[in-house]
């Protein structure tokens, strides 16, 4: 359509586009993740849930404004600390939509507490946790043995604490027998590790020439991220219910642990004297370790190739895009979870309250006389409801061969059998009048088994 304004010049008007709801809100998220794809939020939980599956929910509120988050369990394991309702957080993720409901949201990546670092809140609750459970108590401490035969130790090959803890069983009974677990005491995987050797210690018990009498967990000092592993809940519960009299020697005199609270006895980490091992022990140990620092380089290069290969197959726009899909169907499956379980909730909620209403109505009548009572009601109704239904459906029945009859009577193909017929001009219109057609003209007659064509040679009135 082609307009003109005032001046009779020619414009078009703009096109108008009309959006399904889901391209709209496909096209609102695709803007903002694109505008917001790294933001940092500050606001209070509220309303928290972690379902099942290890993903997060919770609502972050600032004010009257608000906003949901998700985090996915890709990013909620690494969390040090657990999130709960009131506690005043730093959020760093994507904005988002979730398109099943329309509704802002931001993917998390990474959560800080505000105010005391993570790694400390992650040590009081878990410290507050344990210590509600019983784990510090005195009472369930075991005795050390007096002079053990066979010490295990579980610490790293390369840590100063290792050196000092052999230095001092040197100068108190030469003739002790040590076995060490080698374990990773920093980083990620320093509590599987060292849990891993406490248990292999504890496995042990029944065989006698392998099987030792107490376990030394060590480390030596550092800072606070340096120490985390031992503030594991796994190595924590592992160390609490070993068999054996564990020994926490972790870090300096004024750093604790929860490994300190839940071992047999904290004792402090021995000074750092490398002098005072033995010559040949550290000249085997140097030996080792050149050759697995060697080993070491060598795997660390072929996993950080890997590492680059799959970040560049990770950034792939397809890998996104199925990752990203993944995890909506993830939320959703969350979300209908949540509705499943809240709504069999109320439905047995609802079903106990109809109980206790029946329970209550029964104790203060007699059941038999009352179902008596219902049964002779119930059978008069029935009968009564079958005998109006009969008359209904025989009344019905009537007026429908009556409604038959008459339209019958009135379709134009039952006029059509009693001979008569219709009669169309050339153009298809309905000849009701002779002065509608010319003679010569050609017309058709309809009657009630096919169509006639004539010609009109004559015409009266």
């Amino acid at each position: 359509m082609v307009l003109r304004d005032q001046l009779g010049l020619k414009f078009l008007p703009p096109e108008r586009r009309v959006w399904t709801v889901r391209a709209l809100v496909a096209a609102v998220r695709a803007h903002v993740e694109r505008e917001y794809s790294d933001a940092w939020v500050e606001g209070e939980i509220s309303n928290f849930r972690a379902q099942v599956s290890g993903h997060l929910y919770f609502t972050l509120k600032d004010g009257n404004a608000q906003i949901r988050v998700v985090m996915f369990r890709s990013a909620a394991r690494l969390l040090r600390f657990r999130p709960a309702d009131g506690m005043q957080v730093v959020v760093r993720g994507r904005v988002t939509v979730y398109e099943d409901r329309g509704e802002l949201q931001i993917a998390a990546e990474y959560i800080e507490p505000k105010g005391a670092g993570g790694l400390q809140v992650a040590f009081e609750q878990l410290k507050a946790k344990l210590e509600a459970e019983g784990l510090f108590a005195a009472e369930r401490k075991k005795a050390l043995p007096a002079l053990p035969a066979r010490i295990g130790i579980v610490t790293s090959p390369q840590a100063a604490a290792l050196r000092d803890i052999l230095n001092i069983l040197q100068r108190r009974h030469h003739t002790v027998n040590v076995v060490i677990y080698p374990a990773q005491v920093q980083g990620d995987a320093a509590a599987a590790e060292v849990a891993g050797g406490v248990r292999y210690f504890n496995e042990l018990r029944g065989d006698a020439s392998r099987s030792v009498e107490v376990i030394i967990v060590g480390r030596g000092g550092g800072s606070a991220e340096d120490l985390a592993a031992f503030n594991d809940e796994g190595l924590a519960r592992v160390v609490a219910t070993s068999e054996i009299p564990v020994i926490s020697a972790v870090g300096h005199e004024t750093d604790f642990t929860i490994v300190d609270f839940v071992a047999d006895l904290r004792a402090a980490t021995p000074s750092a004297a490398a002098e005072l091992v033995i010559r040949s022990r550290v000249e085997v140990e140097t030996q080792a370790e050149a050759v697995r620092e060697r080993l070491v380089r060598a795997m660390e290069r072929r996993l950080l190739e890997a590492r680059h290969a799959l970040m560049e197959r990770a950034q792939h726009g397809a890998f996104a895009r199925m990752m990203d899909l993944i995890r909506q169907r993830q939320q959703k499956m969350d979300d209908l979870t949540y509705r499943l379980e809240r709504g069999e909730r109320q439905t047995l909620e609802l079903m106990r309250r109809r109980w206790e209403t029946v329970a209550a109505a029964v104790r203060h009548y007699d059941v038999r006389r009352v179902l008596a009572a219902m049964r002779g009601e119930l059978e008069g109704s029935t009968a009564a409801l079958g005998s109006a239904m009969r008359n209904l459906l025989l009344l019905h029945k009537v007026r429908v061969e009556r409604m038959s009859r008459a339209l019958e009577m009135l379709s134009p193909l039952a006029i059509l059998e009693r001979g008569y017929a219709l009669v169309f001009d050339a153009a298809g219109k309905l000849v009701k009048d002779a002065a509608q057609v010319k003679v010569g003209e050609e017309i058709s007659a309809r009657v009630a088994r096919g169509e006639i064509q004539a010609t009109v040679k004559n015409k009266s009135k």
